[in-house]
């Protein structure tokens, strides 16, 4: 299987999707949120959120932008982690090679650079990628500010419903 196919294999589904190509990802509850394994490209834990019965439109749209930003992050996280292995694996080549060696030793174990070799990697990666990193931090940032918002709307809505409700006389 291809490299794209694996990553499309594991791609996380919206609800529609799930449906069309019969993901293993369940569908949403009436009582709890479904939070699964981590995901092998994200490393992140998909988690379909509940849909109360009695769900009202703020509560609704707070549970589709949590949804839509748990799939933002996740796709971020599998491009990131997918370009990170090949570069990674590209630089472990071409510093084998400069040194006249193989991937493979004589007994066919796989060849490591050491600590400091890798560190000019890390850094060279994080330097290249610096600009995506601070649009991704800005961007998460700005959504979990609109989820935390929207989450003291939803529970001051609620407030006010409990408390406008007729009390039972006794």
């Amino acid at each position: 299987m291809s490299a794209a196919g694996r990553v499309f294999t594991f791609r996380r589904l919206c609800s529609s999707e799930q449906r069309q190509r019969g993901a293993v990802r369940p569908a949403a509850s009436t009582t709890h949120d479904w939070i699964g394994p981590p995901n092998p490209l994200s490393n992140l834990r998909p988690i379909v959120y509940r849909v109360p019965e009695d769900e009202s439109l703020l509560e609704t749209q707070l549970r589709r932008l949590r949804q839509e930003t748990e799939d933002w992050n996740h796709d971020f996280w599998t491009k990131q982690n997918v370009s990170f292995s090949k570069e990674k694996e590209t630089f472990i080549v071409s510093q084998l090679k400069s040194k006249g060696l193989t991937l493979r030793d004589d007994d066919g174990r796989r060849r490591n650079l050491n600590t400091e070799e890798m560190s000019q990697f890390y850094k060279s990666f994080l330097d290249k990628n610096r600009i995506r990193h601070s649009t991704y931090n800005r961007e998460w940032y700005r959504r979990n500010l609109s989820i935390t918002l929207l989450m003291a709307r939803v529970a001051l809505n609620n407030l006010w419903k409990r408390s406008s409700r007729p009390r039972p006389q006794s």
